[in-house]
């Protein structure tokens, strides 16, 4: 096994190289449940001191035990974070967020200290569909009938979700450096496969996947977050280290289940409403990475307006962790979206980060 390490600036463009030591999950599988979270009412302090301000429940729904961050007073913004992510990915703009409203952060089932239900033969139980009806009702637990929705990477599929199936909740919408995923299944190119080969090589048959990951899970999450022409320095050792304690096998499991079913369930959903002809009634704002995956490859205003009538959105000079790595320019947008107004790019944006949002 690899010893897990924080790399700093001048290790952007490499992995961590191994050494021997213990992986993450050597560490933490005492602390953990038979399901993969914390002990109910127990939540790691490396968390907690991420978000200040920050309280934490454990709410139960039909079909997990979901771990919810919450602070502030205003109306209900829920912020929905990516993969190999938990909560802690939007430290950077949470506590901002609560100084005007209501900001509900979980863990996605299946993720971080939330439960890791059994997926089930069809894998139903990892469906955007699914972690969306968790979501609903954590909100409705809060005593929130209808509330705007961030979500990035796998949490902004869910959010798109939950925007199509439950309109009267989701009062507007803001996605982080994703396409829908019919869209992005239908039109797979050779760029942006080489770089999302994840997406096949987890929807594998257990136990393939899980088995070859969990053979060195520090060098997993290591490579995983080492984005191309950004590197490790973008995230906070304190963050990087929470994503690296919930690096266990019971959560691979889990996200492989939530790209099973993906590429199944979730792109039949997609495509049945396609077909009917449903769309996102809310106002929708997108915003990715002129340095992703998405930017380098997808054009994601066209991709969009196959859903969305209400629509803006605009590339930012980031990879694909945008609130980590410029939460003031994710904030800059973010904020009149949510007050209702159009937001502005920063001005001193060049011409390649603006391109995309014509694409």
């Amino acid at each position: 096994m690899s010893q897990l390490t924080h790399p700093g600036p001048s290790d952007l463009s490499a992995t961590v190289p191994p050494s021997p030591g213990p992986a993450p999950s050597e560490a933490s599988s005492s602390e953990a449940s038979s399901s993969g979270a914390a002990p109910s009412g127990a939540f790691p302090s490396g968390a907690a001191a991420l978000m200040p301000g920050f309280r934490y429940e454990r709410v139960t729904t039909r079909g997990a035990e979901i771990n919810v961050a919450i602070s502030g007073d205003g109306p209900p913004l829920l912020l929905l974070h990516g993969n190999p992510l938990t909560h802690v990915s939007w430290h950077r703009v949470a506590p901002d967020l609560a100084r005007r409203y209501t900001v509900v952060a979980p863990d996605l089932r299946g993720y971080g200290d939330s439960s890791k239900p059994d997926g089930g033969e069809d894998h139903a139980a990892y469906s955007f569909r699914a972690m969306g009806e968790d979501n609903l009702e954590v909100m409705r637990h809060f005593g929130f009938e209808r509330f705007a929705v961030a979500g990035h990477d796998r949490g902004a599929r869910v959010a798109f979700r939950m925007a199509l199936d439950a309109p009267d909740a989701v009062t507007r919408l803001c996605a982080l450096d994703i396409i829908p995923t019919y869209n992005l299944l239908s039109n797979v190119t050779l760029g942006w496969g080489l770089e999302s080969y994840h997406w096949f090589f987890m929807a594998q048959k257990a136990p393939f996947p899980e088995t070859l990951i969990t053979g060195d899970l520090d060098y997993y999450i290591n490579y995983k977050l080492n984005k191309k022409g950004v590197g490790l320095s973008i995230f906070a050792p304190e963050a990087f280290a929470e994503y690296a304690r919930c690096t266990t096998p019971e959560q691979i499991h889990a996200v492989c289940e939530d790209y099973r079913a993906t590429v199944t369930l979730d792109f039949a959903f997609d495509r049945a409403d396609v077909e009917a002809g449903r769309r996102i009634a809310c106002p929708v704002l997108v915003l990715w990475g002129s340095n992703s995956h998405v930017g380098r490859h997808l054009k994601p205003i066209e991709a969009w307006s196959q859903w969305a009538d209400d629509l803006r959105g605009f590339a930012i000079p980031t990879g694909h962790y945008p609130a980590e790595q410029r939460p003031d320019l994710v904030l800059s947008a973010l904020l009149p979206f949510l007050e209702g107004n159009e937001p502005a790019r920063d001005p001193g944006l060049g011409a390649d980060d603006r391109a995309g949002d014509a694409a």
